[in-house]
Formats: C-alpha cells, sequence, structure tokens
C-alpha cells in the first residue's frame, strides 16, 4: 500500500495495480510457486489461485520453465508471468505504469488484447505511459502531467497532439 503525499483517493471495487511487473516475486521459487506468491500479495484465496492457474500459465507462455526457479527466467518472461498473474482476473479498476514497454511485439499485443477486454467490459483503466501510439488506442481521454503540474486534461488524441508539439518546440 502507498500513502499519498497529498490529497485523498476514493475508490469501489476489486482495483489491479500493474505498477512493476512481477513485483513480489522470490527468485529463488519455481513459476508455479511465484503465481501462488504473487496471487496472494494482490488478494486471492489459494482456491482462486488454482482456479486460475492454468490460465496463468497458458498466457505466460513461457512453457516448462513453469517449473524452474525465477532466478533462471529472463526478464521478458518474468514480465509474461507478472502480467499473466495481476491480469487474471477482472478488475474494476486497472492501472497500468508504463508497464507494457517490456516484451515482445507479439506479447504486448496480446497484452493490449486483454486490457482491451477489460476496458470493453467495464472496467477503469488507468494508465501511465510516454508512447504516444498505446495513449492513442488505449485511452479516450488523457491529462498531461509535467513534473506533478496538469497541462491538460481532455479528449486522449487533442492531449496526445498537444504534447507531441510541445516536444518539437
Amino acid at each position: 500500500m502507498l500513502i499519498p503525499t497529498e490529497g485523498r483517493v476514493w475508490t469501489k471495487g476489486f482495483i489491479s495495480p500493474l505498477l512493476q511487473l512481477g513485483a513480489g516475486f522470490h527468485p529463488e521459487l519455481t513459476g508455479i510457486e511465484n503465481i501462488f506468491l504473487n496471487g496472494t500479495l494482490l488478494g486471492h484465496s489459494k482456491y482462486e489461485i488454482k482456479e486460475k492457474l492454468d490460465e496463468i500459465i497458458a498466457f505466460a507462455e513461457i512453457g516448462n520453465f513453469i517449473e524452474a526457479p525465477l532466478r533462471t527466467y529472463s526478464s521478458g518472461m518474468q514480465a509474461r508471468l507478472g502480467f499473466a498473474v495481476a491480469s487474471a482476473w477482472q478488475p474494476d479498476i486497472l492501472i497500468l505504469d508504463e508497464v507494457l514497454a517490456v516484451g515482445d511485439l507479439a506479447f504486448q499485443e496480446k497484452c493490449f488484447e486483454r486490457m482491451s477486454f477489460f476496458r470493453n467490459s467495464g472496467a477503469t483503466v488507468l494508465m501511465v505511459s510516454h508512447l504516444i501510439d498505446q495513449l492513442r488506442s488505449m485511452c479516450q481521454r488523457a491529462m498531461w502531467l509535467d513534473h506533478g503540474v496538469i497541462k491538460k486534461i481532455g479528449d486522449a488524441d487533442e492531449v496526445c497532439d498537444i504534447y507531441s508539439t510541445s516536444l518539437q518546440n
């Protein structure tokens, strides 16, 4: 849990934070053991994790490495497993902080499909990114922050255009 330095946040519903893929993973545990560890840290019961285990393993696409210690995984494999665990349950609010700048193009597209499904199913998606194309494709509204100061809030395409223009000046 993070304590705000200023202000307040009120939420209602299940929040799935994808802030750092694989946060809470232990390098000496296997992929399966880390699924249970990370799922528990995200607030899910052992039963709920068992129900989603096959789906998580399939989504991660890391093959037999699922039985190996996490220390033997590449950073991309860890990101795949982290995203698969964190996104296995339909959230009411999905928070993404630069997490999709990792992995190969096929994995990124798979992640976007899942996030689009969540958004189209009624979830609120809060996305932090510097990748304009991702913001344009995923967001309807955007806010441009510059050193903690709000520069613009509005239609995502409009905010992205203004931000892009500012970079050229």
